[in-house]
């Protein structure tokens, strides 16, 4: 009951903050090393283990925050911020603007800005298949996919939601929830994605594609007629009528630079576990196979080496700019979530939920209502699945349920209740680069999640 109190507590303190505008890294900070602070005293078990344990708890404290720091800053943090590099890159080389003018002239022919959204959110849950990173994916979409959904005619708010919640789902055979369980279920995790991911899923992909085209459509208008947005919401910053760079003219380049930032998604789409396995692809690497083939053929039409080794540093740029906007926050908000997690008050409510003595809804309903809560607070996917997943086979056997099309709904609506958080890496992420409050990215996307999530309950309901 304790460690339910200090979520409680730690939930509220965090949100208050937020709320009042504290700056929202300090702020999880704050309360996160506060909560693992009392958790170190009052917590069922060390909030360190293994060989980087300090064998002084005020300074496992801080080792919590060293390791966090660490781990992101070379795993996800690296994939960002290279990612924001080459969008930095692609910006300087004149590639981001050749693929928006090149992509102007088709979609000149569908006359509705909203169904190509629509279809941009269809390939956003495409790739998600054969990329599982919803930040790596949403970052890579942010690049290729965000301005060509703005040279149709949806607002930047409209544009950076749809990419955030194309991550949404986590379909496909090589994401760490789907691996995870398959294993638990003691299914082959192509057998796992086709036979029960799926089923449980396709209903909410409809229900996504269909609300998310009239929540976006509405708020649009909603939004402009109120002044909340203007016009120059529909417009890429770097479009604006009369604008030069360093008071020179702009460069015009040859169309086919229009390809360079596809490049890393048909590497990551070809070498993936579902195409090619002979070749490992991973997000960074393709990234900066991608930079060094720009950059060649750039220097070559360019004939001119000093600029186009200068046009390096925005890529460097890039990197520096989103690890104090994006990365350190994430890292934060991990802090915060580890706080949560070492008190010991979700591990007691995901027992509680384990042991009662009801029939296979409701225990999937409390099941399914935690997790769904838990990744909204921590604004992680793997963080509530992770810790629920191992009780899920023995519940389900408990009550006679199928274990595998309880597991798989709750895989799906973890990354959901993720894609509704202020706080989750992949809402930062594409905050930082679209430059859309991170508040009026959820404001968008809740109501699709939260159509979705239900849908995702009542498939399920009829199937375990």
């Amino acid at each position: 009951m304790l460690g339910i109190i200090i979520v409680a507590l730690s939930v509220l303190s965090a949100a208050y903050l937020i709320a009042k505008k504290y700056y929202a890294p300090g702020a999880l900070l704050l309360v996160g090393l506060i909560t693992l602070g009392v958790a170190a005293v009052v917590g069922p078990e060390p909030i360190l283990t293994g060989k980087k344990v300090t064998h002084l708890e005020g300074l496992d404290v801080i080792q919590t925050f060293t390791n966090l720091l660490q781990t992101r800053t070379a795993g996800l943090g690296m994939n960002i911020m290279a990612i924001a590099g080459f969008s930095s890159y692609m910006s300087a080389i004149g590639a981001s603007k050749a693929l928006v003018q090149i992509s102007v002239k088709p979609l000149t022919l569908i006359h509705s800005p909203y169904l190509v959204m629509s279809l941009g959110l269809i390939l956003s849950l495409i790739l998600n298949i054969f990329i599982p990173s919803a930040a790596g994916l949403a970052l890579l979409l942010m690049v290729s996919l965000y301005p060509v959904m703005i040279a149709a005619g949806v607002s930047r708010q409209s544009a950076a939601a749809t990419i955030l919640i194309g991550g949404s789902c986590c379909f496909g055979p090589s994401g760490g929830n789907n691996l995870l369980a398959a294993e638990l279920t003691k299914m082959h995790v192509m057998d796992f994605f086709l036979n029960v991911q799926v089923m449980v899923g396709w209903a909410a992909v409809v229900v996504m594609l269909v609300v998310n085209y009239f929540v976006q459509k509405t708020l649009d208008q909603k939004d402009l007629a109120s002044g909340r947005i203007t016009q120059a919401d529909f417009q890429l910053p770097d479009a604006a009528p009369d604008e030069k760079k360093d008071g020179k003219e702009e460069r015009k380049v040859p169309a086919f630079y229009a390809l360079f930032p596809l490049i890393p998604v048909v590497l990551l789409f070809v070498f993936s576990p579902l195409m090619y396995k002979g070749i490992r692809m991973e997000v960074v690497t393709a990234l900066l196979t991608a930079t060094f083939t720009a950059f060649v053929i750039d220097g070559l039409i360019r004939r001119n080496l000093r600029e186009s080794i200068a046009n390096m540093k925005s890529y460097a740029q890039g990197m520096g700019k989103v690890f104090t906007s994006t990365v350190f926050l994430i890292v934060c908000a991990e802090v915060f979530a580890a706080g949560l997690t070492k008190s010991g008050g979700i591990a007691t409510i995901i027992q509680a939920a384990a042991g009662m003595d009801a029939g296979a809804a409701a225990v999937f309903t409390v099941m399914f209502l935690i997790v769904v809560g838990c990744a909204f607070v921590m604004g992680s996917g793997n963080a509530p699945f992770f810790s629920f997943a191992p009780m899920i086979p023995d519940a389900a056997a408990a009550v006679g349920a199928n274990a595998a099309f309880m597991m798989s709904p709750l895989q799906l609506i973890s990354g959901m209740g993720r894609s509704s958080s202020p706080v989750a890496g992949v809402t930062i992420a594409v905050s930082g680069l679209s430059g859309v409050d991170p508040f009026v990215l959820i404001r968008r996307s809740i109501p699709v999640m939260v159509c979705s999530i239900i849908a995702v309950y009542v498939s399920a309901l009829l199937q375990i």
